[in-house]
């Protein structure tokens, strides 16, 4: 055999056979559990997790198996799902926030999990530290919580006179811990800026409308997007709302001022998910979720679209949009 070839016969191997010693003394494609807490349908951010799995070396159907379960934002399903991705004897369990990690987690002590996206996993009772995760879960926090006052002092920036906002909630988007904390934030946050809070619980899609009705007929003046997975999904549709309500907003992803949203600040969500996948490849080759400390954000965007702006017709001050990572003209 050419030496070439002999090197193109080990980089393939390398691709097809990338996970732990038990799966490779069997010669059985590892299985890869994914609780998602909507429908199928489109998730850009889960697109980017098989990427990234891709891109070290996984490929679906040849040497990984996928097996989805959708919750359909049903929250209570939650545990029968974790239940049959543990009958299914997955090798490790994905899923996308603290809630289903939960459900996961009193379904099996033995599966890793890998959390894609949470709020406060040590508050919330997944790990017993971001360090030393110390049981079967570990994956990425987001800094739900910590941001909120942060996001609220941007929006008053960009409009000073600014008394009532709105802020749009799921009630069931995390643990009790941390939705007790978002709450708490949010409130103080509001009243530190001398402003008047308004709550409007959506507890799935179908309640958005109704929601944004209720923003109008209460005569919001802007609009703050608490952190919640379904939000994140529902995206285009609440930008669109909040453009018929104009209500100027304040969201804590990208995606909503890619669509059309006025301001968001926060980490990059996307790219919590691509690391998502190396947890998952370390997890396949023999590491433990214990041993592998919970990532935080380091960076955080903060992103105008001056497009929406002007529709709305806001000037935003100099001095704001200096700050700004990014500026959508």
């Amino acid at each position: 055999m050419k030496r070439r070839d002999f090197n193109a016969l080990l980089a393939s191997a390398a691709v097809a056979w990338p996970f732990a010693a038990g799966a490779q003394q069997t010669g059985k494609a590892a299985r890869i559990g994914v609780l998602l807490p909507g429908p199928p349908g489109d998730y850009p951010e889960l697109d980017a997790f098989y990427q990234a799995l891709r891109e070290l070396g996984y490929a679906e159907g040849q040497n990984i198996a996928i097996e989805r379960v959708y919750a359909e934002w049903k929250p209570d399903r939650f545990p029968e799902l974790a239940a049959e991705l543990v009958r299914r004897k997955v090798d490790v369990i994905v899923v996308a926030s603290t809630s289903p990690a939960r459900a996961a987690q009193q379904a099996t002590s033995t599966i890793p999990i890998v959390v894609d996206a949470m709020a406060d996993p040590v508050g919330d009772g997944l790990v017993a530290s971001l360090a030393r995760p110390g049981g079967n879960i570990t994956g990425n926090t987001f800094l739900g919580p910590e941001l909120i006052g942060k996001r609220f002092g941007l929006l008053k920036d960009a409009i000073p006179g600014l008394s009532r906002v709105a802020a749009l909630r799921h009630p069931d988007a995390y643990g009790e811990a941390t939705m007790a904390g978002i709450l708490t934030d949010t409130k103080e946050a509001a009243r530190a800026l001398e402003v008047h809070l308004q709550l409007f619980p959506a507890h799935n899609p179908d309640e958005l409308e109704g929601a944004f009705a209720a923003m109008t007929r209460e005569h919001a003046e802007a609009l703050i997007s608490l952190p919640s997975p379904m939000l994140f999904v529902e995206h285009r549709r609440i930008v669109k709302l909040a453009a018929k309500s104009r209500l100027p907003a304040m969201y804590n992803a990208r995606e909503f001022v890619e669509a059309g949203g006025l301001m968001a600040y926060g980490a990059n969500i996307v790219e919590l998910f691509r690391r998502a996948a190396a947890y998952v490849d370390k997890i396949l080759k023999g590491a433990k979720p214990a041993d592998l400390p919970v990532e935080q954000p380091t960076k955080f965007e903060f992103l105008i679209n001056l497009q929406t702006a002007k529709a709305l017709g806001l000037t935003i001050p100099p001095a704001l949009l200096a700050t700004a990572a990014e500026v959508i003209e």
